[in-house]
């Protein structure tokens, strides 16, 4: 059953939430001054390492509505990167409901969302007219 959200939830998940923040930024920064690469390489890095951190806590975490649960889950993994949080739904949803609803969600997410930035980014330019 999930927890009621509530003060002291909302605190944990944004303590968490900055720090995971902080540490893509560095993290990101690091990554890109230690190789050279494109952002897009780094940006890999942090949503392995993300992926490895959130799967790590989910298997380790026998409670996930606890503050610490929400604290590391929700705040520094998902700040750090949402898309370790898109590798456990899609795990999930191949648990529960199998590799056909798991493989529509990870290619729906994935086209929907470029396309979606892509028609921001053409909105904001003033170019669909």
């Amino acid at each position: 059953m999930a927890a009621a959200m509530n003060m002291a939830s909302l605190l944990a998940v944004g303590a968490g939430g900055a720090i995971g923040a902080m540490a893509r930024y560095a993290v990101h920064r690091g990554l890109s001054a230690w190789h050279g690469a494109e952002a897009a390489w780094s940006t890999l890095g942090v949503n392995v390492a993300g992926s490895l951190a959130l799967g790590l806590a989910a298997g380790l975490l026998s409670n996930k509505d606890s503050a610490v649960a929400l604290f590391i889950m929700m705040g520094i993994c998902g700040a750090f990167t949402t898309f370790s949080t898109f590798a456990l739904d899609i795990v999930v949803l191949f648990r529960d409901r199998g590799i056909g609803i798991a493989a529509l969600y990870m290619a729906l997410s994935v086209s929907l969302s470029v396309m979606a930035f892509l028609l921001g980014l053409l909105m904001s330019r003033g170019s669909l007219s």
